[in-house]
């Protein structure tokens, strides 16, 4: 394997089905069906997951809602598919269990890193609920800070295109593909591969960040061999 340990930021919207919201539980046994080719690797699994299939917080101010609750609200929402993906996982012999970055005791255990660690080494998958635990963070700074917390070795973000384009492959069809580029270059052009202070931190602590589609059946455990699928992003070479 290439990657021993990996941290699996997923979006809400992974878990849609034709409605593109809500959780469809077909879309979700075929993720887990991914992730447990990859278990049965023997790799370390974390998992981030996002809430925009239920809410978002950035809504909130265009409801007329506070931003800060809005933000709560949508931790909340990625407790919800953590919940829904932890049960999936547990009923494939998958164990699993979910941290949150809120006190949820009864639901959930809360985010510690020494724990999570603990847990991974016995094989257990760990998702990682709420965010940061703060409001103005997204999920993929959550991503990028549990990975570092776990010292994961890569961080695999699952997406619905091929990896990073110049622009929007769905869109544009002259959209230019990246099979490798640098942080730098990523905030420089403005990609929309992750925001801002996710990919920051990823830069100041080296974790590469590998872009995948999820939709194809195999990529991710393709990626964890060190197949070359999708696109990786890391250090400028020197």
């Amino acid at each position: 394997m290439r990657y021993n340990r990996i941290l699996l930021k997923l979006s809400g919207e992974a878990l849609t089905g034709t409605e593109n919201h809500g959780i469809d539980p077909e879309t979700v046994r075929e993720i887990v069906l991914q992730i447990k080719d990859i278990k049965e690797l023997g790799t370390e699994i974390g998992i981030v997951i996002g809430g925009g299939n239920i809410y978002r917080g950035m809504r909130a101010e265009k409801q007329g809602i506070d931003r800060v609750t809005g933000d709560y609200m949508g931790m909340l929402a990625t407790l919800m598919n953590a919940l829904a993906l932890e049960d999936a996982l547990e009923k494939a012999g998958i164990p699993a269990r979910v941290q949150s970055a809120l006190q949820i005791e009864k639901i959930a255990e809360p985010n510690l890193k020494k724990k999570a660690i603990e847990e991974l080494e016995k094989g257990k998958v760990v998702i990682f609920a709420c965010g940061t635990g703060n409001p103005f963070f997204t999920t993929d700074t959550a991503a990028a800070l549990r990975a570092l917390e776990i010292e994961a070795d890569v961080l695999l973000k699952a997406t619905k295109v091929d990896g990073v384009y110049d622009k929007d492959p769905e869109v544009h069809g002259d959209a230019m593909f990246f099979p490798e580029i640098s942080y730098i270059d990523v905030l420089n052009k403005g990609l929309k591969v992750m925001d801002a202070t996710a990919i920051s931190l990823c830069m100041d602590n080296n974790l590469p960040v590998i872009v995948t589609n999820i939709k194809k059946k195999g990529n991710m455990k393709k990626v964890v061999l060190g197949e070359s699928v999708g696109t990786i992003v890391k250090g400028a070479k020197t």
